[in-house]
């Protein structure tokens, strides 16, 4: 039974996931791990996080287990409470970007990390078994609520930048929260920054009322007309439990994440003169070209905070993320935190005296495309099977971490199955955007085809390997 995808157990709202399902897991978790430390238990903003929450913290308890809950966070504000809690575990039940039918659960070890593979196969094992560790009344656990997790997240991500530099700069922010757990506590930070904020979606609200959760191009339009209205020195958007950050420029213009990343990355290896960047298979070479001229080296990953995190502990890192907006600051912690990416961007923005459009100014040119194909998961296997031949012809090289990785002459192209979602995630780059844009419509063009065939039980019929130019 395989539960846990790329980050987390995710899923449909009364379908799946429904109050029994979350005890189950629940009982699963307190039967895998022994009563001692505490669970931590905390939450998103979505409509049924609280009582699913409950049905957690109430099953440790009744498990024997001492839960600490430390209620409505961002997820890396809960993660960073794992530690100064001295808690063994964290559950924490969120569906971060994800529409808001879904929702889901995370589990975080002792040190902060989701859980290594092998803990989640534990407990996946003990919910197909159905395993539960009920005790008896005297050694029920004890469920107590924590009220310091604001403030102990903030302070940390504050002893980590320069807040003075920033101050002096009063910049100018549009923060949209999204809806989601961000509304507790980056208006908050930039406060505390002395930014001028003006904010959008501010309340939590877990039917995501003001724009989709995942924070993308397509679905902040309302977002970047607003943001091109006012006089800003640059925009922020968070996700639904805000381990993500991504920005606007001050025309408004949206930055793409993977610029971000090359950015950050440039900066610590350079201060740093080298170190090692963690980052999955889905980054843009920008991200290779500007480490290895300060110096440093990146190593890949499969996709998955996941896997960046544990990857990064091992080679001690200096900086990693995604190119989606989660970054990760080991300073901090090792998880991908929205608010920290925001207040180390005003940081280096304040001490370089510069505007982010002029610090992103000097980054190579590449245009990365994201494309998403529905299809069925008991349908991916084969849909795979079919694109490989079709993605190795005409390769340079093929990368097999994670999906398929086909370099190119003019860039390369990535087709993986998503982790939380009954669809496929088409990665395309090239210099020119032609060229990226031509590669990413083949590929998705004859992934379509496959699945059509596939649902319809046809032989396949696939044309020629695509071919980006520039």
């Amino acid at each position: 039974m395989r539960l846990f995808g790329t980050n987390g157990i995710r899923e449909v709202v009364g379908e799946r996931m429904t109050a029994a399902f979350v005890e189950r897991v629940a009982g699963a978790i307190a039967a895998t791990f022994a009563p001692g430390p505490p669970v931590v238990v905390g939450w998103d903003g979505r409509t049924t996080s609280p009582s699913f929450a409950r049905i957690i913290s109430g099953t440790l308890a009744a498990a024997g287990h001492s839960v600490v809950e430390v209620g409505l966070l961002p997820t890396p504000a809960i993660q960073y409470s794992v530690r100064p809690l001295g808690a063994q575990l964290a559950v924490i039940v969120t569906a971060s970007h994800n529409p808001p039918e879904f929702n889901g659960i995370k589990c975080i070890a002792a040190d902060g990390l989701e859980l290594p593979r092998e803990d989640e196969e534990r407990i996946e094992a003990a919910v197909e078994r159905q395993a539960s560790a009920d005790v008896p009344f005297d050694r029920v656990g004890e469920v107590r609520a924590d009220e310091h997790g604001v403030e102990r997240y903030l302070q940390g991500i504050l002893s980590l930048v320069d807040a003075p530099a920033v101050r002096r700069r009063a910049f100018r922010v549009l923060l949209d929260c999204g809806n989601g757990a961000s509304a507790r506590t980056s208006p908050t930070l930039l406060r505390r920054l002395g930014c001028r904020t003006t904010t959008l979606n501010g309340q939590v609200d877990g039917t995501f009322p003001g724009h989709r959760s995942e924070p993308t191009e397509e679905n902040l339009r309302e977002t970047i007309r607003t943001a091109a209205s006012l006089e800003i020195d640059l925009g922020v958007v968070h996700d639904g439990d805000a381990d993500r950050a991504v920005f606007l420029d001050s025309e408004g213009r949206f930055v793409p994440g993977e610029r971000m990343l090359a950015w950050l990355a440039q900066e610590f290896v350079r201060a740093a003169h080298g170190g090692v960047v963690v980052t999955p298979v889905t980054a843009s070479q920008a991200v290779e070209d500007v480490v290895r001229a300060e110096g440093g080296e990146v190593v890949y990953t499969r996709v998955g905070s996941p896997s960046v995190t544990r990857a990064m502990q091992e080679r001690g890192a200096l900086f990693g993320g995604e190119e989606n907006g989660g970054l990760i600051f080991p300073r901090l912690h090792l998880a991908r935190d929205g608010a920290m990416t925001l207040a180390t961007t005003l940081d280096l923005l304040a001490r370089r005296g510069v505007s982010l459009r002029e610090a992103l100014a000097g980054l190579p040119a590449y245009t990365l495309v994201k494309r998403k194909v529905p299809c069925p998961v008991a349908l991916r296997p084969a849909a795979m099977d079919r694109m490989r031949a079709v993605l190795s012809a005409g390769a340079t090289e093929v990368v097999t971490l994670d999906g398929i990785k086909a370099y190119r002459g003019g860039g390369w192209v990535l087709l993986r199955p998503s982790g939380t979602e009954p669809l496929f995630r088409v990665f395309a780059e090239a210099k020119e955007p032609e060229g990226a844009q031509r590669l990413a419509d083949e590929v998705v063009g004859r992934l379509g085809a496959v699945v059509r065939e596939l649902e319809s039980g046809a032989a396949p019929d696939l044309p020629a390997a695509p071919r980006a130019k520039g």
